[in-house]
């Protein structure tokens, strides 16, 4: 067996959900790149005897590494340094050094902020400056540092590498933390792995599973290959991870996909819709523009995350009221009297609206009952509209029930319509 490493999140304000763990997922996908199995990720609250739990839990894994997020500030419950020390067997002591260095990046902060009690700020750097003896220091990144802790002589267990919670911070002590001396002898015996993502839209997760069941059959070695699926925001994703030894297998089970779900595998290699969209703006020189009611901007905040985005994304208009959709993006009325506000068309004559609005060269609508009210037998909570239209009048259009809370039901309707855009961008047809 590799290495197989843990990692311990800390943070009553996480714990109780009041912050979303950022730190958890970006350290499991480092430590995957580095071919250190994750074995758990724990979420604890700042008290010694949860994180102490924690570390025992994970040592009793057999895991040769821990890794800690969180609890090394300046204040009484920062306790991770501590306990950590105490978990090793180690001795906490003032390092006279680091009491300077963090000494140095407070002093501004006096200066600047007259109010500010010396003999506070003073206790404070003391106490970030009091660490295990014998750990490795990294940083400090902001005033913490971070640290690596290898169990004290004569005692068995995993390395523990404390980090600070703030992810940048995190993010920054991350690379020197692994050209420790600590950090390499933890993971000497981590694996070689190579990962591959596949996403597919328009298909069920049992299609993929009665395709693993083939392979089975088909394929020589298939059992080699770590195969997981995900359905996320209303797409699928399978993700691979083998050794090179198995990399046959892998290029047969991409075959067989290709194969059985050629129109639904829309990226073999990983990227996501929202970066082929983006790609193919770019390529073809087209800007878009977005008119958006039941997603309420979701979609032109997708399509304008990207930096640059400015080279393709022309802009975006939500008209929730028929008013604005006549007023903003010049929808007739009695069209919206006809047919209703959800409709396909009055999705086609908001995406018309777009594109004369922003000039640009591709637009995007969507209309529809996000709920959790405001649903007929005809047109369901769920119920969606979306046109996709060049400047040269050709389009793409779609409706479909969407299945899901409101939430799920905007969301999900972001990625149809980046799909649909992608198919017009592409000259294929609207069926995803």
């Amino acid at each position: 067996m590799g290495a197989r490493a843990g990692i311990v999140v800390t943070g009553t304000e996480v714990l109780a959900g009041r912050v979303r763990d950022r730190n958890g997922p970006w350290l499991s996908d480092r430590l995957a790149e580095l071919g250190i199995e994750l074995a758990h990720i724990t979420i604890c609250g700042d008290r010694r005897e949860d994180l102490e739990a924690s570390l025992r839990f994970l040592a009793g894994e057999g895991v040769h590494l821990v890794i800690t997020s969180g609890g090394l500030g300046p204040t009484a419950d920062d306790l991770t340094a501590e306990v950590v020390a105490r978990f090793q067997g180690r001795e906490m002591y003032l390092d006279a050094e680091l009491e300077r260095r963090i000494a140095a990046i407070v002093e501004p902060l006096l200066k600047r902020w007259r109010g500010l009690d010396p003999e506070a700020i003073r206790t404070s750097t003391r106490k970030q400056a009091t660490i295990p003896r014998g750990a490795e220091v990294l940083g400090p990144a902001g005033t913490a540092p971070g640290l690596v802790v290898a169990p004290a002589d004569g005692r068995e267990g995993p390395a523990v590498v404390v980090l600070p919670g703030p992810p940048s911070e995190l993010h920054g002590l991350w690379p020197e933390a692994l050209e420790t001396a600590t950090f390499r002898a933890a993971s000497a015996g981590r694996s070689q792995f190579e990962q591959r993502m596949l996403r597919l839209v328009g298909i069920p997760e049992s299609e993929i599973a009665e395709t693993l069941r083939v392979g089975e059959e088909q394929i020589d070695g298939l059992e080699d290959l770590e195969v997981t699926t995900c359905l996320r925001r209303g797409e699928l994703e399978v993700a691979v991870r083998y050794e090179p030894p198995a990399r046959a297998a892998w290029e047969e089970l991409l075959e067989l996909v290709r194969e059985r779900h050629g129109t639904e595998l829309f990226s073999d290699d990983g990227t996501s819709v929202d970066e082929q969209v983006a790609a193919l703006l770019t390529d073809s020189g087209r800007t878009v523009a977005v008119a958006e009611s039941c997603t309420g901007g979701e979609l032109a905040g997708r399509l304008s995350a990207p930096a640059g985005a400015s080279a393709w994304f022309a802009g975006g208009v939500v008209p929730y009221a028929n008013e604005a959709k006549a007023r903003l993006l010049g929808v007739d009325f009695e069209l919206i009297e006809r047919h209703g506000a959800v409709s396909a068309p009055v999705a086609s004559a908001m995406a018309e609206g777009a594109l004369a609005r922003f000039g640009a060269g591709a637009a995007v609508a969507v209309t529809g009952v996000a709920g959790p009210g405001g649903g007929t037998e005809d047109k369901p909570v769920g119920y969606v509209c979306f046109a996709a239209r060049l400047a040269d009048g050709f389009e793409l259009a779609r409706d479909l029930v969407i299945p899901g809370e409101r939430p799920d039901v905007r969301d999900r309707s972001t990625t149809v319509a980046l799909h649909l855009l992608r198919r017009l961008l592409r000259g294929e047809s609207a069926e995803l």
